[in-house]
């Protein structure tokens, strides 16, 4: 079976989707099939080229762990436009052209991101669509892209042969919102990498404090693309309002949350800004900093509103870290009884939860043994194996 893929956000986003597919695909390949072989489509216009090629290196040296022979089959299949003008033309304007014309015969054909790209009538399609945020927030993102996912999505969804949704709740949402069928849409759930682990590394304390100004303060730690549906107001409120008392085992506590920014994020910058240093916003970390940046925190934050599925809270339980998360969308499903759950919406919840975690040390030891057996449920591996088999189904 030759397998189309569609990589574009692999490579153009570091963070959320991309890292999603990195990983997924990352462990597809690593399950060394000799039955199939794999087209990987990527619009690279604008992209440094190093970046590129250090990227298609990866996916090749994954596949020559596996076999020697297996490099020939992975086919790198890139298209020199930009993903706006990819969306532009296969999106808006409906371009009838088929990703059939760069990748060559397809069986089937995967995006991991929400779209799927013209095909021919032959191929077999799949489809990962991750949350509705744009339908059940759709006052938290910018009008022009709720509109066009409004019309793409739902198109994609009734394209695609096979539904892919990132949690129960995804998939909830699928069935009354699209009317998707129930019978093609399957719950594929992601997996945590192995670097997120509580061992630390040695040095990293002192990369922390060079790179990101963290010294031996204590903190709470949060992370997500700064945006409202990221509910990073409330977090701030609550954590300015937590009465030292509650913390006096980390009497010097700071709040830090990373993440790049996305839109309408002006208020939660200047809600940061009341609190001094004693509230920080980080911005976009490295990925590699992200396990030093979970295991040295002293809880972990993450009260969305909205979610597909939720990676953070799963990679600070598997870091070791105990966690306090937000009660709504996919986030009880994800989390199990490992998190502290709260109501996103009321900022006395998030206060009582910190100060449970920070006075009662049993009860702290026992989220963190909670959450680092809850986070060994979730794998890549499982992931992939998951998904090639949903391949040879609908192949």
């Amino acid at each position: 079976m030759r397998i189309g893929i569609d990589y574009t956000a692999a490579i153009r986003q570091r963070a959320g989707i991309g890292r999603y597919a990195r990983e997924l695909v990352t462990a597809l390949l690593s399950l060394g099939s000799d039955a199939h072989q794999y087209a990987m489509f990527a619009a690279t216009g604008g992209l440094d080229r190093a970046l590129w090629q250090q990227e298609t290196d990866r996916l090749r040296e994954i596949c020559n762990l596996q076999s020697a022979t297996r490099s020939s089959q992975l086919a790198i299949c890139s298209l020199p436009l930009s993903d706006d003008w990819v969306a532009r033309l296969w999106h808006r304007l409906r371009l009838p052209i088929p990703v059939e014309t760069i990748t060559g015969a397809l069986d089937v054909f995967y995006s991991p991101d929400f779209l799927l790209l013209p095909t021919r009538r032959a191929t077999r399609t799949a489809l990962t669509v991750h949350d509705f945020s744009f339908l059940h927030y759709p006052e938290y993102f910018v009008p022009k892209l709720v509109q066009y996912l409004n019309q793409t999505v739902p198109r994609s969804v009734d394209r695609a042969d096979l539904v892919l949704a990132d949690s129960q709740a995804t998939r909830a949402d699928l069935i009354a919102h699209l009317g998707t069928s129930p019978d093609k849409v399957q719950v594929l759930y992601g997996g945590v990498d192995a670097r997120f682990r509580p061992e630390q590394e040695p040095g990293e304390r002192e990369r922390l404090e060079s790179r990101y100004g963290i010294g031996e303060r204590p903190y709470i730690f949060s992370v997500g693309t700064i945006q409202p549906r990221k509910n990073y107001i409330r977090l701030i409120r609550a954590f300015a309002k937590l009465d030292r008392s509650h913390s006096h085992r980390f009497a010097d506590l700071e709040l830090l949350i990373a993440g790049g920014q996305g839109w309408l994020y002006q208020d939660i910058f200047a809600e940061a800004d009341k609190h001094g240093d004693r509230v920080r916003i980080l911005g976009f970390v490295d990925d590699v900093d992200l396990p030093a940046l979970y295991r040295n925190a002293t809880l972990f934050a993450f009260p969305s509103l909205y979610e597909g599925f939720g990676f953070p809270v799963l990679e600070a339980m598997a870091c070791g870290v105990p966690v306090i998360s937000s009660n709504a969308s996919s986030l009880p499903e994800v989390a199990g009884d490992a998190a502290l759950l709260v109501d996103p919406l009321d900022v006395d919840s998030l206060i009582d939860a910190m100060a449970r975690a920070l006075d009662d040390e049993d009860f702290y030891q026992e989220m963190i043994l909670r959450g680092i057996a809850q986070a060994a449920q979730f794998t890549w591996e499982r992931a992939a194996r998951q998904l090639l088999t949903a391949f040879n189904d609908i192949g």
